[in-house]
């Protein structure tokens, strides 16, 4: 049998989050810290870009908090300070409530998950930027705690490269690539909807991660946003 994880206070975490202040000294940290958030369609490249920016060794890649229990996967436990900060819901709960995270979310009832402002500060004091992975839902959020954020969409160089991407990770049920196809929609939409985003293309790596350096430094992009911005509308058409 599964074990499903089950908040226990999860009526307080609701609450916290509805009232939800970040902290004057978060404030402080959100100011002085660089944060790039990159956002893609599934099977788009934009973890092994995240990979290849932290070898460089000018960033800092942002650890998540979660209340799930650790996970075994492919026979490999995982490990805090790896693949996440496991918290107590009581210590998670208490620095929600102490305005110690940039944003933090309910998911599906059995657990909270987010980014506490320590991953900012620390990359404060190492003199890099921060960098990780976001889902569409939290963009907004973000954005508006720390307006300056860097949001870049990654993106396959086209629809059928996509699908064939999708395809080489092996075999997946239909309702879960249709699954993929809306929150890739859903992902792209938002991308062209909204000039804050900035696109990637990333068709060979070296050059995306280059781009997506320049775009996180404020300098030109290397891609022609005009161009990617087709690319982007090319594939809604085919979803």
């Amino acid at each position: 049998m599964n074990n499903i994880n089950k908040l226990e206070y999860l009526a307080e975490f609701e609450k916290a989050l509805q009232n939800y202040e970040v902290s004057k000294e978060g404030y402080k940290i959100l100011h002085d810290s660089s944060l790039v958030l990159l956002i893609a369609p599934s099977s788009s490249g934009r973890n092994t870009i995240i990979r290849e920016l932290v070898k460089t060794g000018d960033y800092h890649f942002i650890i998540s908090d979660t209340t799930r229990k650790p996970r075994i996967n492919d026979g490999v436990p995982e490990q805090n300070g790896r693949e996440y900060w496991f918290k107590s819901e009581a210590e998670f709960l208490g620095d929600l409530k102490s305005g110690g995270y940039l944003e933090a979310e309910i998911i599906h009832n059995q657990q909270v998950s987010g980014i506490s402002l320590r991953e900012l500060e620390q990359s404060i004091k190492e003199n890099r930027i921060s960098v990780t992975d976001i889902d569409i839902g939290g963009v907004e959020n973000v954005r508006k705690l720390k307006p300056d954020t860097k949001i870049i969409l990654v993106l396959p160089p086209s629809y059928e490269e996509w699908m064939n991407r999708l395809k080489a990770r092996g075999d997946m049920h239909p309702m879960e690539i249709t699954r993929r196809k809306a929150t890739a929609k859903r992902i792209l939409t938002a991308g062209l909807h909204d000039n804050y985003f900035k696109f990637v293309i990333n068709d060979d790596l070296k050059n995306a991660v280059m781009a997506t350096n320049h775009l996180a430094r404020g300098d030109k992009n290397l891609h022609d946003q005009e161009h990617t911005r087709e690319i982007a509308a090319q594939i809604i058409s085919k979803l």
